[in-house]
């Protein structure tokens, strides 16, 4: 007899759970308004929600937008700003001018011409990053990335969000019981029982009894209580990769409440690690990511309380484990791991919450009609996530690799060819001839960086390609209009643009046109 997968049980809310919930419910509204399919989440009444990370990546725009939420309702209630990409302060030398770019729109005409060899070819004027887009300069100038006039999820320059991962959470339930038919149960998973296979077959509240499944997902956060607990799937270590172990973050209000607002995650590096600083309406989210090898807490809080500076020194600090690794299998018989039941990683280009986008997204696309199927979705399911955190951990590596920094043995450690993954060792042995591009993703759907993002690093950390004649000949006009075309852009960019606060502003006061 063939058993259909009719009911979907979330164990875990927060940003995981509830993302998760989402995107499932809003691919499958016919099936569950049909009765076809339900979806239940459990969330505890008594745990917090970690929110580490305030910062998301451009595709929560598409996750957002496919569940029908209203942009003006999220950036109104969930102390939501605009994130135009990443500045990395002091990542290279240390030295008092070393900061460079990541920002969120590729470069002008990217699918058609490798900007980089006619860069590299003129001597590097500039920066990488203003030679090929307009928005270093718009985030210099804290701009936003749209003007009033254009509609929820349309801009000028591609952006994601900086927002309060405690109103988060509770933003996206309601949004997810109110409209897309989720249920939500309050209640502690005390118990899990299982079938002879191994196969989860319900789950054991002292609030709401046994709910029973067909699917399950473990968004249960570090504790895991599904995947490893009772599925016991082994965890797979990072940290001799990324040597960040720890966390200590701080909310840090602004002076005046018209304060300027960076549109831009700011990253600096310091002695045993880097500090974020990320700008919502109301105020700054500020961390020190650190190694607990290369600095003791007492020093790392003083490094942070001298960044956020002395009068800020009696704010309450939270201080935050980071076990880097992930899951060796992230669906094992009928259980899914998404987001910290699955892995962490420190919080450098807002890794953690695309990860859950992503996994959320691919689940709800590939959701198995029946039990019969399940073991095939699950194998292709660990194909594509073990891919994408290899990835992710060989992106965030990058950072430290390319440092030239040699003043503290955090830095020093970290460009150790033993903490070097293989394939990002060919992957720069490659790129000292031939630069990352378009074209080197077309066999790889939805990578979670893109060529470009790898450009804007190299270059931006003064990484040389090698240049040849023939590189740069057959594309030598169109490179230049291109120039010229980026920097016509980004003259009317920085004239049209408004204020970071002033359009947030707007927003509040007047909302922005659905689409």
């Amino acid at each position: 007899m063939v058993k259909s997968v009719e009911a979907v049980v979330i164990v875990g809310g927060g940003t995981a759970g509830w993302l998760t919930a989402g995107t499932i419910a809003a691919r499958h509204q016919a099936r569950m308004k049909a009765g076809g399919l339900s979806i239940t989440l459990i969330e505890s009444p008594d745990i917090r929600a970690i929110g580490v990370g305030e910062g998301t990546w451009p595709t929560m725009r598409a996750s957002l937008e496919r569940m029908g939420v209203s942009e003006t309702a999220l950036l109104r209630q969930c102390d939501a700003a605009f994130k135009q990409g990443g500045k990395f302060v002091g990542w290279t030398t240390g030295a008092a001018d070393d900061a460079y770019y990541h920002p969120l729109m590729v470069p002008q005409g990217f699918s058609r011409v490798n900007l980089v060899p006619h860069w590299l070819r003129e001597g590097a004027p500039g920066s990488f990053c203003d030679f090929v887009t307009p928005q270093g300069r718009v985030c210099d100038l804290g701009l936003a990335p749209k003007t009033i006039a254009h509609g929820e999820y349309r801009a000028l320059a591609n952006y994601a969000y900086h927002l309060d991962a405690g109103k988060f959470g509770p933003f996206l339930a309601k949004h997810c019981t109110d409209r897309l038919g989720v249920r939500h149960v309050r209640a502690d998973v005390v118990g899990v029982n299982q079938d002879e296979s191994g196969d989860i077959v319900s789950v054991l509240t002292p609030q709401a009894g046994q709910i029973a499944g067909d699917l399950f997902v473990d968004c249960s956060g570090f504790s895991a209580l599904l995947i490893g607990g009772t599925l016991g799937v082994g965890f797979k270590e990072c940290g001799d990769i990324l040597l960040c172990d720890s966390a200590l973050a701080v909310q840090v209000p602004y002076d005046t409440p018209d304060a300027p607002m960076a549109s831009q995650t700011i990253a600096t590096a310091q002695e045993a690690g880097w500090i974020w600083d990320i700008c919502l309406p109301t105020r700054r989210g500020v961390g020190y990511v650190y190694s607990s090898r290369h600095a003791s807490e007492e020093a790392a809080r003083e490094v942070l309380l001298r960044y956020i500076g002395a009068r800020h020194r009696a704010l309450p600090v939270r201080k935050i484990p980071i076990r880097a690794g992930y899951r060796r299998r992230f669906w094992q018989n009928n259980c899914v791991a998404i987001g910290l039941a699955g892995g962490f990683l420190e919080p450098l280009e807002s890794s953690a919450i695309v990860l859950v986008e992503l996994s959320a997204k691919l689940l709800a696309e590939q959701m198995p009609a029946c039990r019969e199927v399940m073991d095939i979705v699950a194998r292709r399911f660990n194909e594509v996530t073990m891919y994408r955190w290899g990835r992710i951990i060989d992106f965030l590596k990058l950072h430290y690799l390319l440092t030239r920094r040699t003043d503290t043995a955090f830095w020093r450690d970290n460009v150790d060819p033993a903490t070097v993954p293989d394939r990002l060792k060919d992957m720069l042995t490659l790129w000292r001839y031939q630069s990352p591009w378009f074209f080197d993703e077309l066999d790889r759907l939805e990578e979670v960086f893109p060529a470009a993002s790898y450009q804007y690093v190299l270059y931006g950390m003064g990484f040389r390609t090698e240049v040849r004649p023939e590189d740069t000949v057959e594309s030598a006009a169109d490179a230049l209009r291109l120039v010229q075309e980026n920097q016509r852009v980004t003259a009317e960019m920085c004239a049209r643009l408004p204020g970071n606060r002033e359009l947030l502003s707007k927003i509040h006061q007047y909302g922005l046109q659905p689409v």
